[in-house]
């Protein structure tokens, strides 16, 4: 490992994602600090003398600053603050957030999902925050990685193309060239449009999980999620509600990726289906399947995936009959409204907003 460098990150979330961001860009000779809301996510990387154990693509063991339960101590200071919980968590990190954020800081969420910059902005705002910092986000998170154990990780995949756009679109350059040498997997998306119109977990991970309730909620039942749940015929159904998807984004001038080219660039991999593409993915082979319905891939990616992509398709006069049977279908079976708790136009700020207007905010002409 080489001399660290001035840069100084600060990661939100010690989630796997959280944890293999921190200790690979500890390994990249950068100062870390890593802040978790509870405790108990962090406590045996504190006893480890604040290391973290990569294995798989990465493997070494990354050596943190700062491991705290204090924003404070991990926000000063940083110049780069990336912001790993899952999207349903943005709002209230926001709101910790927003006293302690000082000029010139950008933070970059991994990942935005659909609407999180504008969210995380407005927040910020509502909260009383005064820093001019830049607000970004990732379309994806660039790891793909479990936890083995407390303060060890397997990095399955590192992406081969992450697209980041900044909030307002007209720093998003600025953002690329300040991780250029960091993470060049960033490529500059068009706006936050593009970025969270392009929200594949929206559409590979509640639906399947959704339709394999029966089988996650036995006990009797373990199976990998992605090679056991998306079978043929829920593949299928997919690619209709992933068409869906793609013509809500062409309605707002985005260039709408499939899934199935997205896994192509992110990840490398091919297939005469989506079926096939998935099947083809070696770093699918060790996820498994959630063991409860109240899992991320329902409780984050329906609010702030299928909720603001439906909401911005009727912002635009798309119908999105499909998507809003899988939303309706997630409300019914968890006993939550997830069109009342979701990212709508309303609670985005963009009610009674053209298409136009829309745009012009995310590229910073409005």
């Amino acid at each position: 490992m080489g001399e660290k460098t001035p840069v100084a990150f600060a990661v939100i979330g010690a989630g796997s994602t959280g944890q293999a961001m921190a200790a690979h860009l500890a390994l990249m000779g950068y100062r870390v600090r890593l802040y978790n809301r509870h405790e108990d996510r962090i406590k045996n990387i504190i006893s480890r003398d604040n290391g973290i154990k990569l294995e798989g693509r990465v493997k070494g063991t990354g050596r943190l600053d700062t491991v705290t339960t204090d924003i404070h101590k991990v926000v000063r200071d940083g110049d780069i603050i990336f912001i790993d919980v899952p999207a349903s968590a943005h709002r209230s990190i926001a709101e910790i957030c927003a006293p302690h954020l000082e000029d010139g800081q950008t933070v970059i969420l991994n990942p935005g999902r659909t609407g999180g910059s504008i969210e995380f902005s407005k927040v910020l705002k509502e909260s009383g925050a005064k820093a001019d910092v830049t607000i970004a986000e990732t379309q994806t998170v660039i790891y793909t990685t479990r936890s083995t154990e407390d303060a060890e990780i397997e990095i399955f995949a590192i992406k081969n193309r992450v697209p980041l756009a900044a909030f307002p679109a007209s720093k998003t350059q600025t953002v690329i060239e300040k991780m250029k040498g960091i993470y060049p997997q960033f490529v500059p998306a068009g706006s936050v449009l593009e970025t969270g119109l392009n929200n594949v977990g929206s559409i590979l991970h509640p639906v399947p999980t959704l339709l394999s309730a029966s089988w996650i909620e036995s006990p009797k039942t373990r199976f990998k999620y992605y090679y056991e749940a998306i079978t043929p015929t829920i593949s299928g159904l997919l690619e209709i509600i992933d068409r869906e998807r793609m013509v809500v984004a062409e309605a707002f001038g985005v260039k709408a990726v499939s899934v199935r080219e997205w896994l192509s660039q992110a990840y490398g991999v091919a297939g005469n289906s989506l079926y096939e593409a998935i099947q083809n993915n070696t770093a699918y082979g060790q996820i498994d399947a959630p063991e409860t319905l109240r899992h991320r891939y329902i409780l984050e990616d329906v609010p702030t995936g299928l909720v603001p992509i439906a909401s911005l398709g009727a912002l635009a006069g798309v119908a999105t009959p499909n998507i809003n049977t899988m939303i309706n279908l997630a409300s019914k079976l968890l006993r939550i409204d997830f069109w009342a708790e979701g990212r709508t136009v309303e609670n985005l700020g963009l009610k009674g907003m053209s298409v136009d207007e829309v745009k012009q905010i995310a590229e910073g002409k409005g």
